[in-house]
């Protein structure tokens, strides 16, 4: 079909295919902190949308008009529901709004769980 947006064929592609600075910007920050804190982790495209992955995904992020997503197992993102009462959260997502600031802290003691989760306990992908 002509016209269409091809999609995104790498994480650099996929963040250079939002028009907004900011929005760029905060992307960059959620890529950089998840290579940081997985260094060891696959990054590939799955879904349309950044993915970390060992032999199993840890973990997604994806950028939508107004917000982020960080996506991890229900498991892990139940290990830290005292701290993510302040979060509009899904099922295994956390909304960051792009104009607040990314709870670095935070994401990085999850991936760290999520790592372990996997890798200890076996715990694959949904």
């Amino acid at each position: 079909m002509s016209g269409e947006t091809p999609k995104p064929a790498s994480v650099d592609e996929y963040i250079a295919s939002f028009d907004d600075e900011q929005h760029r910007d905060f992307l960059t920050r959620l890529r950089e902190l998840s290579r940081a804190a997985a260094p060891q982790a696959e990054e590939s495209l799955r879904w349309g949308s950044p993915a970390y992955a060992l032999d199993s995904i840890l973990f997604v992020f994806a950028g939508y008009k107004k917000h982020a997503n960080v996506v991890f197992t229900p498991s892990t993102k139940e290990a830290f529901a005292d701290r993510l009462q302040d979060f509009d959260i899904g099922k295994g997502s956390i909304k960051l709004p792009y104009g607040d600031e990314i709870p670095t802290e935070l994401l990085t003691e999850m991936i760290a769980h999520r790592i372990r989760e996997f890798e200890v306990d076996g715990v694959k992908w949904m």
